[in-house]
């Protein structure tokens, strides 16, 4: 089954050279694309007109049933997608270059296409498997009290839970879908336009970066409120003997578990494709032949660029979409809690406010991905700017639009006549999440590019040897969690104080918005996620720009350029994966709170507090801690094990087939994207098991031990010391992982830009074994950490019943 899974993949490679070193043959005898893609793509204007005109009406009619906030929200994402489909149709506008780049796109399009669908074809059977699980605990686990006084099922509440998961699991997948779908069509047409100016260029690579960012928010918020508005009509809620609105938001956990279970595969099999086939090329191409990046003589140039598009793409589609709908959950979780405790009369504000930060982060992103003009003009004639520098302004646009967009907002949502000022302090942990986002952003880009300090020392480090590069490079990735760390902590505190002081109190005169405070600056944090999503997104598609413009052999002033934007694009990266990575220490702590929120009601009993020094919570918290470790370890070791295969048939192909570098003979490209095809979907299992079944193990073995022990509560417990321990060494690790990737990459560009004696010298070749070693650091484990970490939370949050039953 998985080699008849795999024709489609290994169809994907390049023909022979004919007459021209850059002339290659027509690759694509079928398309790869999904069967339901194909078929939408068949359909009539006029269907498609219709099937949009039908899904709007229903979509504002059950938002019509809910609340005018769930129309406004309806509307502005609508919006969102005309905006994206303008800029669908602006980058599609541009050509594609000369036919040897067209012909390279095709290939990278087969490959990543081929590997997207069966990839997502293996998650979508471990996908049934976990929900006939979640089925089969939510049918026989007992109810709650606030279920029983709403009338709602075991069964109900089983299959509402079932199809949220699956629900979240299909809409990110389709993210992750998007993302590559987007980036295989620009990619060719940054490196035509290269051809004219590097202005274009980079408009083209920031526009469809734009383009994906903001179908991937805009579908990530209609997703929850749709499921929300649905779930509001189907159980008439706040009606007379039926569910309460405070209790609603628990049903969409599912959405949330759906969504970090379908990013962990994604990310864990694309950063293991493209990360054994960057590490495959490097090695053999760059160090043992001399030849350079994304040289058309390599076997594993297609499958590198392949990867990029799967694992950066793809992936970080899938990613930021889990990411933005963990934390709408978890906040509308927390609102809804608190609204309960203060007995609010209209709890609908403080439940919806995430989904409207969100709807307005689409308007403000928008604003600033226009924004960018990238020229000025000296006399007559435009010059370049540094692109990082272009990029900057425009988040800085969007940034500011942000801080009025969230004032304006906690001042329609979360104003109350209980605590009249509330909404000011709220708006002040909004101003707390945002100008945190802004300074990770800025840590990241100071540990990970060349303009700065960090990075030039381990390129200096690079000079004197590849152990001396190694040594800086590790310093560098563990002084770097430092500042992020206390960054962190100081959001975390702040905003938590700034809720506390609110003024809300529960029914006992206690202050009781501390947690929504945090809540709140964690929404303010990910208030301008399009827009970050849009600068990770031009990375990978400069990087494959680069490829093809290299592999076409196009004249040096047009690889200058896709190398300037490459190197922009490495730091892109970075910062965005600092981000990620801040938000998910948020969302985490959030859903923690949750889950224990979650335990107390279905025990009736007070639990607050987590004691480590009881024996086996903390066994439980260095189970947790061991977890991140391993989890790590199994990641680096798969990409590794990967990379071998890669590097031994790159040195046959060479071995066997001189005449390869002498343009005599073609490359069989298809077989490296066989061989990390295959591995990448192998791979994956094993980490990704790890991540699923060790929460619901410890839970359930520490409830046996409990029963035993008379600690009835022992396996809630153990679960939340690991969560605890699990959440700040991941935290940690991914800081480490990511940033030491991200200046081992930069310091290779440094020095490939002429400095420390540029390309092919001792130096160079020292910074690309350095560059090697952080690839599965930056691109495969450390991205899916923060996924990890996000996913054992709602994981924990769904199968809660299962830690505290007999």
């Amino acid at each position: 089954m998985m080699d008849d899974d795999h024709k489609d993949v290994e169809s994907a490679f390049m023909g022979g050279y004919q007459e021209k070193s850059k002339t290659f043959s027509s690759l694509r005898s079928k398309s790869t694309a999904p069967l339901a893609v194909r078929l939408l793509f068949k359909l009539d204007r006029r269907i498609y007109f219709t099937l949009s005109l039908i899904s709007l009406v229903g979509m504002f009619y059950v938002g019509i049933k809910t609340s005018p906030v769930i129309v406004f929200v309806f509307g502005m994402c609508t919006i969102s997608m005309f905006l994206a489909a303008y800029l669908a149709r602006w980058v599609l506008e541009k050509d594609e270059g000369p036919s040897e780049m067209s012909q390279i796109s095709d290939a990278i399009r087969d490959g990543a296409e081929g590997f997207v669908r069966t990839q997502y074809g293996a998650i979508s059977k471990i996908a049934v498997v976990v929900a006939f699980c979640i089925l089969g605990i939510y049918l026989f686990r007992r109810s709650t009290p606030q279920e029983e006084l709403s009338g709602l099922t075991r069964s109900s509440l089983a299959f509402i839970t079932v199809l949220s998961f699956l629900f979240g699991a299909i809409c990110s997948g389709v993210a992750g879908y998007i993302g590559m779908w987007v980036s295989v069509r620009a990619n060719v047409r940054v490196s035509s336009a290269a051809r004219r100016s590097a202005r274009e260029a980079l408009l083209v690579a920031l526009r469809a970066g734009g383009l994906s960012a903001l179908i991937v928010v805009g579908m990530t918020v209609l997703g929850v409120a749709i499921l929300y508005a649905s779930l509001y009509v189907y159980l008439n809620v706040d009606s007379p003997k039926s569910m309460k609105i405070t209790e609603l938001p628990l049903l969409l956990v599912g959405y949330g578990f759906g969504a970090s279970f379908v990013a962990l595969f994604a990310q864990l099999g694309g950063g293991i494709y493209t990360k054994a086939a960057d590490v495959g090329a490097d090695l053999v191409g760059k160090v043992e032949q001399g030849i350079p990046e994304d040289d058309p003589r390599n076997p594993a140039v297609i499958a590198d660029l392949v990867g990029d598009n799967v694992g950066d793409c793809a992936a970080r589609g899938a990613d930021l979409f889990e990411s933005i709908a963990a934390e709408v959950i978890s906040a509308m979780i927390l609102g809804g809690t608190m609204a309960k405790k203060c007995r609010m009369e209209d709890a609908s504000g403080f439940i919806l406010f995430p989904l409207v930060v969100h709807s307005f982060d689409l308007i403000v992103s928008a604003i600033g991905i226009f924004s960018i003009k990238n020229t000025r003009t000296v006399g007559l004639k435009p010059i370049m700017e540094d692109p990082m520098a272009i990029l900057q302004r425009g988040y800085s646009v969007a940034v500011i639009l942000a801080v009025f967009a969230f004032a304006g907002s906690t001042r329609w949502l979360l104003y109350t006549e209980q605590a009249p000022s509330a909404w000011l302090h709220f708006a002040l942990c909004g101003l707390v999440g945002i100008t945190t986002a802004y300074i990770f952003v800025w840590i990241s880009q100071y540990y990970t590019d060349y303009k700065y300090e960090p990075v030039r020392i381990v390129a200096m480090a690079s000079s004197t040897g590849h152990g001396t590069n190694i040594i800086a490079g590790v310093g560098l990735g563990l002084e770097s969690t430092a500042m992020p760390v206390l960054v962190i902590s100081v959001a975390i505190i702040s905003s938590y104080w700034l809720g506390k002081t609110s003024g809300l109190v529960d029914g006992n005169g206690m202050p009781t918005g501390g947690l929504f405070g945090t809540a709140v600056a964690t929404m303010g944090m990910l208030s301008t996620a399009a827009y970050v999503l849009t600068m990770d997104m031009f990375g990978p598609i400069a990087d494959n720009a680069g490829g093809i413009v290299e592999m076409s052999q196009q004249p040096e002033s047009v690889r200058d350029i896709t190398d300037v934007l490459d190197a922009v694009g490495n730091t892109t990266k970075a910062t965005t994966k600092g981000f990620a990575i801040g938000s998910a220490a948020l969302a985490s702590f959030l859903l923690f709170s949750a889950y224990m929120d979650e335990v107390a009601s279905f025990t009736q009993e007070s639990f607050t507090q987590v004691d480590i020094a009881i024996p086996e919570v903390f066994v439980g918290g260095l189970l947790g801690a061991m977890l991140i470790f391993l989890f790590s370890a199994w990641a680096c070791t798969a990409v590794g094990r990967t990379a071998q295969e890669v590097v031994n048939e790159v040195r046959r192909q060479f071995s066997e087939r001189p005449g390869i570098m002498m343009y005599q003979e073609k490359p069989d490209y298809g077989r490296c994207v066989s061989i990390v095809a295959s591995a990448a979907l192998c791979e994956m299992i094993k980490p990704g098991a790890l991540a699923i079944i060790s929460p619901i193990a410890i839970g359930f073995i520490f409830k046996i031990i409990g029963q035993y022990t008379d600690q009835p509560l022992l396996g809630a417990k153990a679960v939340a010391g690991m969560l605890m321990f699990a959440t700040v060494s991941g935290i940690l690790m991914a800081l480490f992982l990511n940033t030491a990737g991200g200046a081992w990459d930069n310091a290779k560009k440094y020095i490939e830009s002429g400095a420390l004696g540029g390309k092919g010298s001792n130096a160079h070749k020292a910074a690309v074994t350095g560059d090697t070693v952080g690839d599965p650091f930056k691109d495969t484990a450390g991205p899916s950490l923060h996924v990890l970490i996000k996913l054992l939370a709602t994981i924990t949050l769904v199968m809660a019943p299962l830690f505290v039953e007999g």
